[in-house]
C-alpha cells in the first residue's frame, strides 16, 4: 500500500473550504476518481477529501480511505473553523481527543470517550512555521495560538486541527485561509524542500517531547514553549479536562485522562522521552500530588520550563 497524507476538508465550512480552494490553486492537482461519493485529489504523497459536514463525527477516515483507495494513510490533516465565544479574530493549531470522559458517555463534539488519537508530530514545528507566516503575510487583526487537546472524530493515525476562528464574521477571511494554506504546503514539503515537523525515529531518538498538563483552553505553556526552536509538542491538557472528584474520593476520570495522552504521544512519536510539565496554580494540594505520584509510577518525568528547554538543547547535534 502506498502511504500518503490525507487532508480531509469539510464542506459544510467556508473556513475549510477556503484553505482547500487556495490549495488547489497553488499546483495541478489530479482529480480521482470520487471516494465515497465525495470528490478526492492527489498531488505527489497528498490527498484531498472533500467530506458534506459534520466533520467531529466523520470517524474513521483512515480506514475508510485505505478500504477504498487502497492506500494507506500515515497521518490526516483537518483545516478547519474555530469558534470561541469571546469572538476574538484568532488561528489557531491542536490536537483532538476526549480523553477524560466517561467510557459509557457519549461526547458532544465528537470524539471517543476515554481516547485521544496520536497528536501530530507537526504541532510544534508547525506552531513556529505559522507564526513566521504571520509575521510575513502581517494579518494584524488576527491573534494566534495553540489549543488544547479536544473533540473528535475518530482515528487511529497522528492528526491535528488547522483553524480559523473565531465567529462567522471570521470564517470566510480569505488572507486568513490562504496563510494556513501556506503553512499546509511548506509544512508538507510541497514547495519541494524538506517538509516540517516529520519525525525520525532514528535522528530524533530519545529526543523530549512535551504534554502539558493544566491551564486554560488556550495553552499558555504549549505557546510558550513551542514556540522555541526544537521542541516537539503532544498532546496539552487544560485542568478541566483533568477532572478530580474530592480528596476523599478523587476518582478514576483525572489518571485515565493523563494515561490517554501519555501512551497516544508515545505512539506519535515512537523512540522519543516524554516529559510532563504541570501548571501548579490549576490544582489543589492534594491533586498536585496525586498528578506527581502517578506520573512518577508510569516513569513520566515533570520538569519545569529551563529544565525542558536545556534538555531540548542537549539533544542537538554540535551543543
Amino acid at each position: 500500500m502506498v502511504g500518503v497524507i490525507l487532508i480531509a476538508v469539510n464542506g459544510n465550512d467556508i473556513a475549510s473550504v477556503n484553505q482547500a480552494k487556495f490549495l488547489l490553486e497553488k499546483k495541478m492537482w489530479h482529480q480521482l476518481d470520487d471516494v465515497e461519493d465525495h470528490k478526492a485529489y492527489r498531488y505527489e504523497h497528498v490527498r484531498l477529501w472533500f467530506l458534506p459536514e459534520r466533520i467531529l463525527w466523520e470517524d474513521h477516515l483512515d480506514k475508510r480511505w485505505a478500504a477504498a483507495t487502497n492506500e494507506t494513510v500515515l497521518e490526516v490533516i483537518f483545516p478547519s473553523r474555530h469558534s470561541a465565544k469571546s469572538g476574538t479574530p484568532c488561528l489557531t493549531l491542536h490536537p483532538i481527543g476526549v480523553p477524560h470522559l466517561e467510557s459509557n458517555s457519549v461526547p458532544d463534539f465528537g470524539g471517543e470517550s476515554g481516547f485521544a488519537p496520536p497528536p501530530s508530530t507537526r504541532l510544534g514545528p508547525w506552531w513556529r512555521l505559522l507564526n513566521e507566516k504571520w509575521m510575513e503575510e502581517s494579518i494584524p487583526e488576527f491573534s494566534l495560538s495553540l489549543e488544547v487537546t479536544h473533540h473528535g472524530p475518530i482515528i487511529e493515525v497522528p492528526c491535528l486541527f488547522i483553524e480559523v476562528g473565531s465567529t462567522q464574521e471570521y470564517w470566510p477571511h480569505e488572507e486568513a485561509a490562504k496563510l494556513l494554506s501556506d503553512v499546509i504546503w511548506e509544512g508538507l514539503g510541497l514547495t519541494g524542500n524538506t517538509e516540517i515537523g516529520r519525525w525520525d525515529v532514528k535522528r530524533n531518538h530519545s529526543h523530549p517531547v512535551l504534554i502539558t498538563l493544566g491551564g486554560g483552553h488556550y495553552a499558555p505553556k504549549g505557546n510558550k514553549l513551542g514556540s522555541e526552536e526544537h521542541v516537539w509538542l503532544g498532546h496539552m491538557l487544560a485542568n478541566h479536562s483533568i477532572p478530580f472528584g474530592t480528596i476523599e474520593d478523587p476518582g478514576v476520570l483525572w489518571r485515565q485522562a493523563i494515561d490517554a495522552v501519555v501512551q497516544s504521544t508515545k505512539l506519535a512519536f515512537p523512540g522519543g522521552s516524554v516529559i510532563a510539565t504541570v501548571e501548579k496554580k490549576s490544582f489543589k494540594g492534594w491533586q498536585r500530588q496525586l498528578i506527581y505520584q502517578h506520573l512518577e509510577s508510569i516513569s513520566i518525568p515533570i520538569l519545569r520550563s529551563k529544565p525542558f528547554l536545556e534538555m531540548v538543547k542537549s539533544r542537538q547535534p554540535n551543543q
